[in-house]
């Protein structure tokens, strides 16, 4: 079994961060993988582990993206291909899709483990939009995974009315929760040995497409600015008899407030 993992490079948003004139303050922010992309890492590890599946990720982004897959590697992944072209900067989720469809059929890949959604987004797109693209079977929100056979795989899915059982026919993709497994911290010796291997790099000329091609020209989507949260108003506290209190709270729900 060949697999394709997909990985993103995203803020920290364990950090505070900035936005001045409708833009992200760039300077002082650190970028780590995808917190439901390091569960897809974790899910095809296990999967090799278990199957001897050959694994291989794919990472679109800036050179900055070589820390992220290096660590993949530690974590066990057995190839990392590095997709670098300035003009995906701002792309849209339809547009990394397309770039996953032609990875896709480059590699002849069995199943394609992807983050349920990225966490700077949230948007949860790009990979069922890729299994739409490529014209075969797409489960999200995947939190275990059985392979059946050579050709099928079992997954458990979270639904709206509970957990769902499905039956998948390879090539499929399937886009995992974080709940489907805690991914390991890399051990010594796989970080050390991370730093050695090879990441094929490439931009879209290389994998034989262009901007245009993969509507790059032509977003469904963009982003037209970022806004601060509004802080919140600090609260009112009030003491004495309780029918008083009670006046007072309506008064100000009714007169400030305007919710009743």
């Amino acid at each position: 079994m060949k697999i394709l993992t997909t990985v993103k490079k995203v803020v920290d948003v364990e950090l505070n961060i900035h936005v001045e004139n409708g833009a992200i303050v760039e300077k002082g922010l650190q970028y780590v993988i995808n917190a439901w992309d390091e569960n897809a890492v974790e899910a095809a590890v296990q999967l090799k582990e278990a199957h001897k599946a050959e694994t291989t990720l794919v990472s679109l982004g800036s050179t900055d993206n070589t820390d992220i897959i290096r660590k993949c590697y530690a974590m066990g992944i057995d190839n990392a291909i590095h997709i670098d072209d300035p003009a995906l900067a701002k792309a849209d989720s339809p547009t990394f899709a397309k770039v996953l469809q032609k990875v896709y059929e480059a590699g002849g890949y069995d199943l394609v483990i992807a983050g349920k959604q990225a966490q700077d987004t949230d948007a949860g797109q790009a990979g069922i939009m890729l299994g739409e693209f490529l014209g075969i079977p797409c489960v999200s929100n995947v939190i275990e995974i059985k392979v059946t056979d050579d050709t099928h795989i079992q997954v458990s899915r979270l639904g709206d009315a509970g957990t769902e059982i499905v039956d998948v026919t390879l090539p499929a993709v399937i886009t995992v929760s974080d709940s489907i497994n805690e991914p390991r911290l890399p051990a010594m010796r796989g970080i050390m040995m991370a730093k050695k291997k090879k990441i094929t790099v490439m931009d879209l000329a290389g994998l034989g497409t262009s901007f245009e091609e993969i509507g790059g020209t032509a977003p469904a989507s963009e982003v037209v600015e970022f806004m601060p949260v509004q802080k919140r108003k600090g609260g009112q506290k009030f003491e004495g008899d309780p029918a008083d209190i009670t006046a007072r709270v309506v008064q100000l729900l009714a007169n400030e407030a305007k919710v009743l």
